[in-house]
């Protein structure tokens, strides 16, 4: 395997500017049987032409629509990316995303519905030895008793920590020993900082009740969601497509509350292992919360056929197959 990091010369919103990220993609296409794209992508398009120039067959995996905050630099890359999409995305022999339900409300995908094929995207779990459960119990000073409520990602707009932060005073109520842990990136989030700073006193009203763990090693994350009685995916948009960490949480044996959007419901209406409320809505969230946590025994159903079908052999399969499609239409 060949990996070439072509040098950024500087960013713009969110995004990099790569200027020999084209070159390099159309060279390498030339040594190969099918060119495998990912979008979101500025520099999609002139490696999608030069591989149809070539004749070489093209595979673009869509991550998710792109929503950059308002201004006129943000207004001109998110036109500049969506063009782009669109030139690789015609084309594309396929078009891959995580799931259906996402593709028919994707502003961009709704377009190709007859090129999606869905592959969910792998999941690995880590072993997880006593040792990481008693780092993290110390980590975040976790007592007897406590219910632990997990959210795992960055610090992000639109992964909507602060409807948890509403809903938790409402679960204290029947819960007073209610605590949310925060696995995941929180200081310094590259382009969140304004959104971090509009949480703080949300967040420092709650004291002792929320808990900002920073990055865990793999072995802790798996830590962190078998010590979780509940996971919370609060996702406000559609940047967020599906949601890896409730997959994770499922795999780990802990229950997953998810905002009910497309793709990002998908796993709990698979399982039945967890329930769903409607996006930005804390005092539904709240209710979810407290259901589960009264209730757990009634969202431990299994997940084994979405866990099969996530692990990373079973979706290099899918995609083989997905390659041979392409080289099949050219």
């Amino acid at each position: 395997m060949q990996i070439v990091r072509p040098r950024v010369v500087m960013h713009i919103s969110k995004g990099v500017v790569m200027p020999t990220m084209a070159l390099w993609g159309a060279r390498l296409a030339r040594q190969s049987d099918v060119v495998h794209l990912h979008l979101p992508q500025l520099d999609a398009a002139p490696i999608a032409l030069a591989c149809r120039l070539m004749g070489i067959p093209l595979v673009a995996t869509y991550h998710c629509d792109m929503l950059l905050p308002t201004g006129l630099v943000n207004s001109l890359a998110n036109g500049a990316s969506n063009l782009a999409n669109h030139i690789a995305g015609r084309l594309a022999k396929v078009l891959v995303h995580n799931t259906r339900d996402y593709a028919e409300s994707s502003i961009f995908l709704k377009h190709y519905l007859s090129k999606v094929h869905p592959i969910l995207p792998p999941v690995e779990v880590a072993p997880a030895a006593e040792a990481d459960f008693a780092a993290l119990r110390e980590k975040a000073a976790i007592q007897p008793g406590q219910r632990i409520i997990g959210m795992a990602g960055r610090l992000a707009t639109e992964k909507g920590a602060e409807y948890l932060a509403e809903a938790l005073p409402s679960v204290l109520q029947k819960h007073p020993d209610a605590r949310v842990l925060y696995a995941g990136e929180y200081q310094n989030v590259f382009g969140e900082q304004p959104y971090a700073q509009r949480l703080a006193p949300i967040i420092e009203q709650l004291g002792p009740h929320w808990i900002f763990l920073g990055s865990l090693t793999d072995a802790q994350q798996t830590a962190f969601y078998r010590l979780c009685e509940v996971t919370v995916l609060p996702s406000i948009n559609s940047t967020e497509s599906y949601g890896l960490v409730q997959v994770e949480s499922m795999a780990c044996g802990t229950p997953v509350i998810a905002s009910d959007r497309p793709g990002m419901r998908v796993p709990v209406q698979m399982t039945g292992m967890g329930r769903l409320f409607p996006p930005a809505d804390a005092p539904a969230l709240a209710e979810a919360l407290i259901d589960i946590l009264d209730h757990p025994e009634q969202y431990h159903s299994r997940a084994d056929d979405l866990i099969q079908r996530s692990t990373p052999d079973y979706v290099a399969v899918e995609y083989e197959k997905i390659f041979e499609l392409a080289k099949g239409g050219t």
